[in-house]
């Protein structure tokens, strides 16, 4: 669609002179001259005034602080304009045509497995029954896939890995924005999970794919059961989440970073290299300092954790 389109869709005023074809929808970081935007929170102003996005949602008060040669869109609501705008460019959810799946040599394919259109699968695969790969969707060489596995279409798997039964991977990320009259507006969630090599996730756990770009799991991560990764996430290079832990939107794992049981991190967090995150903690900030444990809710450092609970405990006996 071109700009004037959309906009005219979303009944925000544009001019019809300066209008492109618009290729997708991004992060103002991220975005290209082919790419809309929005400014949500004033805190991301600095990206705004840097960005490269051909188009901007965004209110009256911010105008100005548009770049030359990126297209001011004025509304009152630019989470809600973004939502309205993502379904234009939100792929199908199931093709009805395309390449038959390429399947490597020596794979074993169980009865039951659904494998969608233009989709590759390496050599040495077991795939088991109830599987199912959607459209567009890569795997490597060496994986094992076990029963009632699912990866949505045009998600990316890498070598030597291992998913157990009931994990979703690409499903749709928890991204909705709100009407004046507080009805939920979907922000459709356009791009994909990307999975390195050398990994092992557990059952039932759930990966969400990014609104926009992709959500990352890079090579040698070891996920437990019962966890959830939220969209547009990283986990770095091999960090190991233990079970029922959940990561809100947009948190980065550096590499090596160990996740107790039930413990959360906030969206938009960044944890630091070698971090240790004690059991049922709660990260509510960014940890900046690498090879460091913490243990809490909101979290602190473990030592003075184990202190403030010894000093509770007394208090309690007193």
């Amino acid at each position: 669609m071109t700009l004037f389109d959309i906009s005219k869709s979303l009944n925000i005023k544009t001019d019809e002179v300066n209008t492109f074809n618009v290729k997708g929808l991004n992060t103002l970081q991220d975005a290209t001259s082919l790419e809309i935007s929005f400014l949500e929170n004033k805190k991301y102003l600095s990206d705004l005034k840097d960005t490269k996005a051909g188009a901007v949602f965004v209110t009256s008060d911010f105008v100005n602080d548009v770049p030359l040669n990126t297209i001011a869109l004025v509304c009152s609501n630019p989470y809600l304009s973004l939502a309205k705008a993502s379904k234009y460019f939100a792929p199908k959810v199931v093709e009805t045509s395309g390449r038959e799946a390429i399947v490597g040599a020596n794979c074993t394919i169980m009865k039951n497995v659904n494998i969608g259109f233009n989709t590759t699968i390496g050599s040495n695969c077991i795939l088991m029954a109830g599987a199912f790969i959607g459209d567009n969707v890569t795997i490597g060489d060496n994986c094992t896939i076990y029963p009632n596995v699912t990866i949505y279409r045009d998600c990316i798997a890498g070598d030597n890995l291992t998913i157990h039964a009931g994990t979703v991977i690409g499903s749709d990320g928890f991204g909705f924005a709100n009407t004046s009259d507080g009805k939920y507006i979907k922000i459709y969630q356009n791009g994909n999970v990307i999975i390195g090599s050398d990994i092992e996730i557990g059952s039932n756990t759930s990966i969400d794919r990014a609104a926009f770009k992709s959500t990352i799991i890079e090579d040698g991560v070891r996920i437990d059961n019962l966890v959830h990764i939220a969209h547009n996430c990283k986990i770095g290079k091999g960090s190991i989440i233990t079970g029922q832990c959940g990561f809100a939107g947009s948190s980065v794992l550096n590499e090596y970073v160990i996740v107790g049981a039930q413990s959360g991190v906030a969206g938009h967090l960044e944890i630091a290299p070698f971090t240790t995150i004690s059991a049922k903690s709660g990260v509510t900030k960014s940890i900046t300092e690498p090879k460091k444990q913490w243990a809490g809710f909101p979290h602190m450092e473990h030592r003075p954790w184990l202190k403030l609970q010894g000093r509770i405990n007394k208090l309690l006996k007193g």
